[in-house]
């Protein structure tokens, strides 16, 4: 019974004066307390107290908003100028399991390339990691393309809007 407490991610409620609130330590929390949480690998979700609306996606993007204005620039801004621009994209559905498993094969790869840093090539660790995530990842994004490529013409040159 504890190990299915362990499991289900802590209710953070939002209120309307923005204050955070931690159900599982029965304390108020702010976005670094948060942004620890995710650093510790600890799951949460965060709702709306009024309305119980799922709000974890835009806190989520609110911490990460705070480190970028810390200083912590981690997103270049033309990563930020190309995730906006697939708002409007007919592949935006595509994109967030697209970035989903370039993530977590990097975090796979995090370990190994941490060893590597040391060694007398810097640069190689991300290159390994190039190759590796590029090997399945461009063939997937490859036949992802070619599946939609059928249905808009951006995409495929060769068929024009109208004639079968």
């Amino acid at each position: 019974m504890a190990e299915d407490k362990k499991k289900q991610p802590v209710i953070i409620r939002k209120y309307a004066n923005r204050r955070l609130y931690n159900t599982q330590i029965s304390s108020y929390v702010t976005l670094d307390d948060l942004c620890q949480m995710v650093k510790k690998g600890e799951d949460f979700i965060v709702k709306d107290a009024k309305t119980s609306e799922d709000l974890t996606k835009s806190v989520l993007a609110q911490i990460i908003f705070e480190q970028e204005s810390k200083g912590e620039n981690l997103l270049p801004a033309e990563f930020l100028k190309n995730v906006i621009a697939f708002y409007d994209d007919s592949l935006k559905n595509i994109v967030p399991v697209y970035l989903n498993s370039v993530m977590q094969a990097f975090m796979q790869k995090q370990d190994e390339m941490k060893k590597n840093m040391t060694a007398a090539n810097p640069l190689k660790p991300f290159e390994d990691i190039y190759r590796s995530m590029w090997g399945g990842q461009q063939e997937l994004f490859n036949k992802t393309l070619d599946m939609f490529s059928n249905f808009n013409p951006l995409i495929n040159p060769n068929t024009k809007p109208g004639k079968k």
